[in-house]
């Protein structure tokens, strides 16, 4: 049984993040799309998709309802917004014949960029309409298909906990479940309870059981498993939790997740795996820039303005120069 280690995040940061170079062209950065956003919830799939932006990846898209399409566009011009998906008040008045139709359109929408992403968040402000989940399950499917990895968090948490084939033995997954998204996935999986007292083995084992998913566990420490070893990152961190901070996590994750790929196929491709890598890197800036946004402003800290020190945060650990 190996123990867990507290991973040195910092180092990872260097290892992970690529030099700017004039002689990469636009894309080569990452290229993130969220599929997310709905009536409802317009703010987590812009979080997830700036954050992105903000660590360094080129081009980030959201694919998202009609009606919440136009609020994400005026939040940022810097998005690529996509209004491809559905939710079942917009086509309950057709027959289900028409509604696969309907069905068929989405997925076709989104099949034809599938291949220029790095990679997918998949969550942020879904909701949990029943036609928008069948579409995104499906959405999951065509990026397996294609060996694109992605990032469940938010609502695609609630579909994979209720369809765990959706993610089981694809190690290009990574799930980020917070405290009770967390419970759900163990009560489903593993039939028991949560285990504080062994939270690493139990996290081991879920991840395993799921076939060698990346896990990240946020808590107060987060920690990480595919199943095999289990990292930890404790370092920084800020006591405020206000909402839309795993927003920026799921973004984050997909921006490192994506270069540490890029590394693979280098001379000196490191031992943990790119979701690993990802997830440890994601994480330990976060934190730094929580820690950096509470140090200015104490109670009324928001996520906004902990995305605004995500550049600086990474800068002080890889400087751009």
């Amino acid at each position: 049984m190996s123990s867990t280690s507290e991973a040195d995040a910092e180092s990872i940061l260097r290892t992970v993040t690529p030099s700017l170079d004039p002689k990469r062209h636009k894309g080569q950065a990452g290229k993130i799309a969220v599929i997310g956003g709905c009536r409802e919830y317009t703010g987590a799939p812009y979080f997830a998709a700036i954050s992105a932006l903000k660590i360094g990846a080129d081009l980030s898209h959201v694919f998202c309802t009609k009606d919440a399409a136009p609020v994400i566009k005026s939040y940022s011009p810097e998005l690529i917004v996509h209004p491809v998906l559905e939710e079942s008040y917009s086509i309950s008045q057709l027959s289900e014949e028409d509604q696969r139709t309907v069905q068929d359109k989405v997925l076709g929408e989104v099949d034809k960029w599938m291949e220029r992403f790095d990679c997918l968040v998949i969550g942020p402000g879904l909701g949990r309409d029943p036609f928008l989940l069948e579409c995104v399950s499906k959405i999951m499917l065509l990026a397996k298909k294609s060996n694109v990895p992605f990032v469940v968090d938010g609502d695609g948490l609630f579909l994979v906990t209720n369809s765990i084939d959706l993610v089981n033995s694809y190690p290009l997954a990574v799930l980020t479940p917070n405290v009770n998204e967390y419970k759900r996935l163990v009560q489903k999986v593993l039939n028991c309870e949560v285990d504080e007292q062994n939270a690493e083995d139990q996290l081991r084992s879920l991840a395993k059981q799921i076939g060698g998913v990346t896990i990240l566990r946020k808590g107060k420490s987060d920690l990480i498993s595919n199943g095999e070893t289990v990292k930890s990152v404790s370092i920084y961190g800020s006591p405020r939790r206000c909402g839309g901070q795993g927003d920026i996590l799921s973004g984050s994750v997909a921006v490192f997740l994506s270069w540490a790929q890029q590394l693979r196929s280098g001379p000196e491709s490191p031992s943990e795996t790119p979701a690993i890598l990802g997830c440890i890197a994601a994480s330990g800036l976060l934190r730094k820039a929580a820690s950096l946004a509470f140090t200015k402003h104490k109670r009324s800290t928001l996520t906004s303005d902990i995305i605004e020190c995500l550049g600086k945060s990474l800068e002080d650990i890889c400087p751009a120069s």
